[in-house]
This record gives C-alpha cells, sequence and structure tokens, in this order.
C-alpha cells in the first residue's frame, strides 16, 4: 500500500513539473497573407496559478481560434482574447469573455513583453477580478499598470512581430482595420518549442560614392 502511494505521489509530482514547464505558441495569419506568424509564451505558474491554470484549458479547447487581435497602440500594447471578435460587427468587440472571471493574483510587474489578464474598471470591479479570456501584451514597460493587473506570464520570443503588427492602420476604436487571425493557441512542453524564426537579413547599405563618383 505505502509503496503504491509512493508511486502515486512521484506520478503526480512529475506530471506537475511537467506542467509547470509548459509553454505556448501561437500562430496568427494577417488579413489576406497566408504566411503564418508566431510568439510563444512563458508562465509564471507560481504566481499566478488559477490564471495560467485557466488560459492553458481555454488554450486546449481551441477558444481562442478564430479570434483577432482586437486593440493596439504602436509600439506599447496588443489585446486579444474576446469571442465577439470571430464576428464581423466590430461595435461590440472587447466586452466578451468565457462568461466568468478569475480572482486578482496581482504580482509581477508589467516589464516589456509581459503577458496580463485585462479586466474591467476598479469602478465596477473593486477587487479587480481579471478577464475569463482577454489578454494584453506589453511591447514596453508600463509601470502604470503595476499593482492592478494579474501578469501570468512573458512573450519568450515573436515580440518583434507583434510590435509590428501593433504598428498597423487602425479604426476609431484602436481595432486594426486588417484582421489579424489566432489561428492556434498550442500548450506544449518546452522542450518541443520551435526555435525563434530568425530575422530576414536586412541588405547591405551601398558603398558610399567617391568624391570623383559625384561629378
Amino acid at each position: 500500500m505505502k509503496k503504491h502511494l509512493l508511486t502515486a505521489l512521484a506520478l503526480a509530482a512529475s506530471l506537475a513539473a511537467a506542467r509547470a514547464d509548459d509553454v505556448a505558441l501561437v500562430t496568427l495569419r494577417i488579413g489576406s497573407d497566408k504566411t503564418p506568424r508566431q510568439f510563444a509564451i512563458e508562465f509564471y505558474e507560481t504566481e499566478a496559478p488559477r490564471t495560467v491554470e485557466n488560459f492553458k484549458k481555454l488554450a486546449g479547447k481551441k477558444f481562442y481560434k478564430g479570434q483577432t487581435i482586437h486593440r493596439t497602440f504602436p509600439h506599447l500594447l496588443v489585446q486579444m482574447g474576446d469571442p465577439l471578435s470571430r464576428k464581423k460587427d466590430r461595435s461590440n468587440v472587447g466586452t466578451s469573455g468565457p462568461g466568468y472571471t478569475i480572482p486578482a493574483e496581482i504580482r509581477r510587474k508589467h516589464g516589456k513583453g509581459a503577458v496580463a489578464a485585462a479586466r474591467l474598471p476598479d469602478k465596477i470591479n473593486p477587487s479587480r477580478h481579471s478577464s475569463g479570456s482577454q489578454f494584453y501584451i506589453c511591447l514596453a514597460p508600463m509601470p502604470s499598470y503595476d499593482d492592478l493587473y494579474t501578469v501570468f506570464g512573458h512573450v519568450l520570443w515573436g515580440l518583434d512581430t507583434l510590435d509590428a503588427i501593433s504598428t498597423k492602420p487602425v479604426d476609431s476604436n484602436d481595432y486594426p482595420i486588417d484582421r489579424i487571425v489566432i489561428q492556434s493557441v498550442k500548450i506544449m512542453p518546452r522542450a518541443e518549442l520551435p526555435a525563434a524564426p530568425v530575422p530576414a537579413a536586412k541588405p547591405a547599405p551601398a558603398p558610399p560614392k567617391r568624391w570623383w563618383q559625384l561629378f
């Protein structure tokens, strides 16, 4: 009996360790461009366990598939996670979720690359419960958000992709005009995460002309 108990405990510990080392690979499609864009997220399992568990659960159910990045500010922030963003009607995008909230787990700071849960304002949400699905990514440090929102991860690689997306034209609600669709959010062990894409080499600048070539 004792042997079986120790075996069960060891198995549970190994599963917990595997879960703690999970990462997320997010694949995007921009407008009619068929070339996929990706970024990877590492989780703060210890500091925000409920938020991380919920994100993984939604990803496993393909909750995010077909949604869009629905809010951007150049070189500062991108936001996603609203199921209403699948629809053509943009009027209510930013107001929806899975139908529940997550208790606040406000411990981490908003550094560059931080992944944080969105939420309703303090006036109607004094306990600062997080949205059940909407989240945003900081493209630069945002200290004014510290101690106000739950940070549950950070971008391992692909922040340059998100930064480029943040500069695309938007409508009056900061919603990108070209739909930036989430094709998938895959949870996987860190060891299975693909390597970060190598940025395309920039063409070398032309050598400066000599004075005799200017005439």
